[in-house]
């Protein structure tokens, strides 16, 4: 008897720890752009170690920050959020830093980042030419930092970029750029038949890097081209 008494009294606790809480789940959400105040066009940015943005949540002492990822057109959204005051700052970007600020985010919020890029990539143009991938492009830079290097990067997938690649082509530039030069960048595509296959799609983006702490790549839009 005294065995099945202790039996109920250790399943009535562990019944009691399992108790449901009574905390609503996240309601709210933040959504948004990055877009070049000079141009007004998104930002491009890498899905794979790329920008993200940070947010404190208010009324919390030691606080744990939350991410945002970034996606590749420049865009945001994370509809998984407490309702509540934050503060958010993008973090490691491709764009002159931003001050911190305080949002209260409640239902679907919106959230626009009006950024300077380091580098903006005009003119670009990606072909085909023979057994080749050619891109062509100028820079213009809004930092007095030299450019370290710059990229032709190509992939299956639309997410293409520096940090996700099947082939590429980088030069090392470490130096100011003229606004007037063409680059061009080469992807042969026999040397790299292993993989990228004859007769499939594969997207192509031109990316140029900024000589400045933690700066990420700054990328034309991607270029989808069958070989």
């Amino acid at each position: 008897m005294k065995a099945l008494q202790y039996l109920l009294i250790i399943t009535a606790i562990a019944f009691a720890g399992c108790e449901k809480d009574n905390y609503d789940g996240p309601t709210a959400g933040l959504a948004g752009r990055f877009v070049d105040a000079e141009t007004g066009e998104l930002v491009q940015q890498d899905i794979i170690r790329g920008t993200q943005i940070e947010l404190l949540e208010h009324g919390y002492d030691p606080v744990t920050p939350q991410y945002l990822v970034v996606k590749v057109d420049g865009t945001y959204e994370n509809s998984l959020l407490f309702e509540n005051t934050y503060t958010i700052q993008p973090k490691r970007g491709n764009f002159i830093d931003l001050a911190p600020q305080d949002m209260l985010i409640r239902g679907k919020s919106t959230l626009d980042f009006t950024v300077t890029p380091y580098i903006r990539v005009l003119e670009p143009s990606i072909v085909k030419n023979g057994n080749k991938v050619v891109a062509t492009f100028k820079l213009q830079q809004n930092v007095v930092n030299n450019v370290k290097k710059i990229g032709l990067y190509g992939h299956r997938d639309l997410q293409v970029g520096e940090p996700m690649r099947l082939a590429a082509t980088e030069q090392t530039l470490n130096a100011v750029t003229n606004p007037a030069t063409v680059y061009t960048l080469e992807i042969d595509l026999p040397a790299n038949s292993s993989t990228l296959k004859p007769g499939a799609d594969y997207y192509f983006r031109i990316g140029a890097l900024i000589d400045v702490g933690e700066a990420k790549l700054n990328y034309a839009a991607a270029v989808k081209i069958g070989i």
